[in-house]
């Protein structure tokens, strides 16, 4: 079956740089679309970005323009967030999303002084 499993959260402070993974299983990862979409503390979902299936569309939310790369290696069936200039706001739960039809459990992000 479908899995996608997150892990490279952790507690950051403001100004640093954080790298999720989201390794994917039971599909043809090279076929789908994948995003990444985080919740914070009492918030709702929030997309953050996405990535095409070849990896040659890039997209972001306004929220983390200019300090997100979204990538991923089709050869590892694995999706990558990096992250830089983190904010206290960029605190939540970070999910990796398969084409909106399978999510993974979610890793967090925390980023507070």
């Amino acid at each position: 079956q479908v899995q996608l499993v997150e892990s490279g959260g952790g507690f950051m402070q403001p100004g640093g740089s954080l790298r999720v993974s989201c390794a994917a299983s039971g599909f043809s990862f090279r076929t789908y679309s994948m995003s990444w979409v985080r919740q914070a503390p009492g918030k709702g979902l929030e997309w953050v970005s996405a990535i095409s299936a070849d990896g040659s569309g890039l997209y972001y939310a306004d929220s983390v323009q200019g300090r997100c790369t979204i990538s991923r290696d089709n050869a590892k069936n694995t999706l990558y967030l990096q992250m830089n200039k983190l904010k206290p706001e960029d605190t939540a739960l970070y999910y990796c999303v398969r084409s909106n039809l399978d999510w993974g459990q979610g890793t967090q992000v925390t980023v507070s002084s």
